[in-house]
């Protein structure tokens, strides 16, 4: 690995009734693109709260390019592209108007950036956030992420609402933010987000660090055991589950398997 920029070691935050993260380590080098993989509750929200200082830990040391991510918490809110699972937008600002807010509170004007992004994403800025549709806020969203250019960027479930065209072009984006150095966290429930960009994948469960795997092992079936363990893809496939596991691929699209979802509670032959 490069030198880490993303670092967590022995970082716990308990918020009790099992929820949080615990003892959990690791790194992303420099301009790696790392998926951080998990079913809902896992703790991936938790991780990505804490390493922008939204909250303090229980435990540990966080730290992005070797500052304390708490200590640091301004500095690093000005500076990272952070894109949050839920998006609390304010309805009465416009798209644009909220893109030049969050530009204000970087200390900039609205770059120039912004525009070749809202074009890309297809995106109408001139619309009040409340009447938006989920897709659309989540385009205004990334477009507030990605904007500014940031070396670090913390992107928690990017995709979610957006079409299968806009999801493509987010994969895009994102391939062309690595070749320009950025070291990247991604968040996500869909497998082909992950194979199409990230080097590696990490996977928690409950909280906790379980298994990494390169891109390049990133099967559906073997994702799903990392997820959710061998007798899960047992009780979805039955006696074939071994065979599959071996590295044979779903017939289910990757860009439509939602992993946030145990295998053991699909249907059969899909996994939505």
């Amino acid at each position: 690995m490069m030198e880490p920029v993303i670092q967590l070691e022995r970082v716990t935050k308990d918020y009790g009734g099992g929820r949080g993260v615990f003892d959990l380590s690791f790194a992303v080098g420099r301009g790696e693109v790392v998926g951080f993989l998990g079913a809902n509750g896992a703790g991936k929200s938790v991780t990505m709260r804490l390493l922008m200082g939204f909250v303090r830990a229980d435990g540990g040391r966080a730290t992005l390019g070797g500052r304390p991510c708490f200590a640091d918490r301004a500095a690093i809110q000005r500076e990272v592209g952070y894109l949050p699972g839920e998006l609390a937008l304010p309805g009465d600002m416009t798209g644009r108007s909220f893109l030049a807010f969050v530009a204000g509170m970087r200390g900039t004007a609205l770059p120039c950036r912004a525009n070749a992004l809202i074009d890309y994403f297809e995106l109408d800025p001139s619309a009040k956030l409340r009447a938006m549709s989920k897709g659309t806020r989540q385009k205004v969203g990334i477009v507030a992420a990605f904007m500014h250019g940031p070396a670090v960027l913390l992107l928690d479930e990017p995709t979610s609402g957006l079409d299968l065209l806009m999801q493509r072009r987010f994969v895009e984006l994102v391939r062309a933010e690595k070749r320009r150095g950025a070291t990247i966290l991604l968040s996500s429930h869909v497998l082909g987000e992950v194979e199409g960009t990230c080097d590696r994948a990490l996977f928690v469960r409950s909280g906790r660090l379980t298994s990494e795997a390169c891109a390049a092992d990133l099967t559906l079936d073997a994702t799903l055991e990392h997820l959710y363990g061998a007798e899960a893809l047992r009780r979805r496939w039955g006696d074939a589950a071994e065979g599959r596991a071996a590295g044979n691929r779903s017939a289910a699209p990757s860009d439509s398997v939602d992993l946030g979802r145990s295998p053991a509670s699909s249907e059969r032959g899909g996994v939505r």
